[in-house]
């Protein structure tokens, strides 16, 4: 059996009004891409500004978190077309522009959460085996971030390919006009149940559950080294309480921007292909959907806030903002 599944609520037998809820969703993108806006931008230049200074001075998972700001503030640049669009109903810039800013928002979250499974890596590993470490290991980085670049970006083209710009199906349930529609309200292209669930739990398992757990695992390895001597291990208590408040952010970002998102993923595909039969449940999962996928859009602000409250380098270049002393040797 092969359901046409469409991004609207239009189908036969759906509870929700769609105009409704398509107004809904886009008062609800507006005002939080507007509030993300700014303090996304602002933050992660600051953030790159500061981490390209100090990615040779440290080796506190630096490399990975200027790769996890440049993933956010590519995101961030596409936010004044999501707005312009979610203000105006409507789409003007062209199909291959609306598919490259859909492409960039989940490119974002999953560059953002593999990033953050780096960092947590990272960092309980120079807490358990800080002698590890070496100049060598900075080549290794380079190529886990260029690999996993290259993953994400694979990955995520499913996203736009599988949507179908010529379909004559629009959320008002008339056949919308060239280029009024963007985003997620694109229909989606024919595919079977049975793949639709193959995609969905490989996309939870790889993109959600995996490293949800391995940086659960960290934050455990960080937290227990507070209370164990390791041979090797940093005895300066106070880095590792660094160390574990970098895990610990690292993990609230997942619990806050991730977790709903994945949470309703497949809801939300159930309720979009008309196999629920409660419409009051139906109707909850397309209203709390959009909520997370504004969640997940958060941590390109929150970022930033993390790299202030957990890193030395971050802190000390905001507060006193001098060259450091082996740059000004080097010139």
């Amino acid at each position: 059996m092969v359901y046409t599944i469409i991004i609207t609520t239009t189908m036969n037998g759906s509870c929700q009004d769609a105009v409704g809820l398509r107004m809904y969703q886009h008062n609800m993108y507006a005002v939080v891409y507007s509030v993300i806006l700014v303090p996304g931008l602002l933050g992660n230049i600051v953030a790159l500004w500061v981490f390209r200074v100090y990615i040779r001075e440290t080796k506190k998972a630096v490399v990975f978190m200027m790769n996890l700001a440049v993933a956010d503030l590519m995101q961030v640049l596409s936010l004044p077309l999501r707005i312009y669009y979610y203000l105006n109903n409507s789409w003007p810039f062209g199909h291959a522009l609306c598919m490259i800013c859909f492409y960039l928002k989940y490119v974002n979250m999953y560059a953002s959460i593999y990033f953050l499974v780096c960092v947590s890596v990272r960092r309980c590993e120079l807490v358990m085996r800080p002698l590890r470490y070496n100049a060598s290991r900075r080549k290794v980085d380079a190529v886990v971030c260029a690999l996993g670049w290259l993953l994400v970006c694979l990955a995520c083209l499913a996203f736009p390919l599988l949507r179908n710009a010529d379909s004559d199906d629009g959320d008002g349930g008339a056949p919308p006009q060239a280029d009024a529609v963007c985003f997620s309200e694109l229909p989606m292209q024919m595919v079977s149940t049975s793949a639709a669930w193959v995609i969905l739990i490989i996309a939870e398992l790889l993109g959600f559950i995996i490293p949800f757990t391995l940086v659960l695992a960290c934050t455990c390895l960080t937290a227990g080294s507070l209370r164990t001597k390791t041979t090797g291990a940093i005895h300066d208590r106070g880095e590792k309480r660094r160390a574990l408040r970098m895990v610990l952010s690292c993990t609230v970002v997942f619990l806050v921007c991730f977790a709903p998102y994945h949470v309703t993923m497949p809801l939300d595909f159930l309720a979009k292909a008309n196999t629920l039969s409660s419409c009051a449940l139906r109707d909850l999962i397309l209203k709390c959907h959009p909520v997370a996928l504004c969640l997940a859009s958060l941590n390109c602000s929150l970022d930033p806030i993390m790299y202030y409250f957990t890193t030395n380098e971050f802190w000390r270049r905001l507060s006193k903002p001098e060259i450091p002393e082996r740059a000004i040797s080097s010139r």
